[in-house]
């Protein structure tokens, strides 16, 4: 795993490289330590990242303009700040976990076990953060009807027939939205409220049909599982 700390604070920037060291062993392929919004701003434009763990104050500099890019990356960010009162606001911009400072190791490896075990959340994110020529744009995610898979990356199809792409992989957004997302097929989430009926064609192909009138593949292996909770 390729990990970037984000912190000013060098004593405690020197606790988690040491914690986040013991944590990942073997698994742990590079860690750097920036303490400037703009060194890391750089750094995340030329470098390949699996996790960002980020501090909300750098220097005075507000974390927040970094966290904005990061959500939009491939990588998940964990914040780690003393700023309790963020965390909702950081959780509904779509970090994978909230570590308040002060904190010690089990805190630190319960927010990295979600990133290694993939596990989901329980918060309700309220926004998908997308690049758009050299800026990040916010978009609710009570606009995003379904999600399709692109290799690396995933396209977000939106209400009014708009269309988007995201850097995270499928993966890591059924991570994050799985409270109102349901995975239906290998490629495909869908936000459960916008499903009509499931529709099953000749071949034991089945389709989704949407309320906007899209018509998206179902897995035969979740056809039955899907028809039992929804219908």
């Amino acid at each position: 795993m390729r990990v970037l700390i984000v912190e000013d604070e060098s004593r405690i920037a020197k606790r988690v490289e040491r914690m986040t060291r013991d944590i990942l062993g073997n698994t742990l392929q590079s860690l750097t330590h920036i303490n400037t919004l703009q060194e890391a701003l750089t750094f995340i434009e030329n470098n390949p990242l699996d996790l960002l763990l980020l501090d909300l104050n750098l220097n005075g500099e507000d974390g927040f303009d970094l966290l904005t890019t990061a959500v939009s990356e491939s990588f998940h960010t964990i914040v780690i700040s003393a700023y309790k009162d963020q965390a909702i606001t950081a959780f509904e911009y779509g970090v994978l976990d909230f570590v308040p400072k002060p904190f010690d190791r089990d805190r630190l490896e319960k927010a990295f076990n979600r990133r290694i075990r993939k596990e989901k959340l329980e918060t309700q994110v309220k926004y998908l953060a997308v690049k758009q020529r050299q800026r990040i744009q916010l978009i609710p995610v009570n606009e995003v009807l379904y999600i399709k898979g692109a290799g690396t990356y995933t396209e977000l199809f939106l209400s009014g027939g708009k269309k988007e792409l995201h850097d995270k992989s499928l993966e890591r957004l059924e991570q994050l939205l799985s409270p109102t997302f349901e995975r239906i097929h290998k490629s495909y989430l869908v936000k459960i409220s916008e499903v009509k009926g499931i529709i099953v064609n000749s071949g034991s192909k089945y389709m989704a049909e949407l309320k906007n009138g899209a018509f998206i593949p179902v897995g035969r292996t979740r056809y039955k599982e899907i028809k039992a909770k929804w219908f």
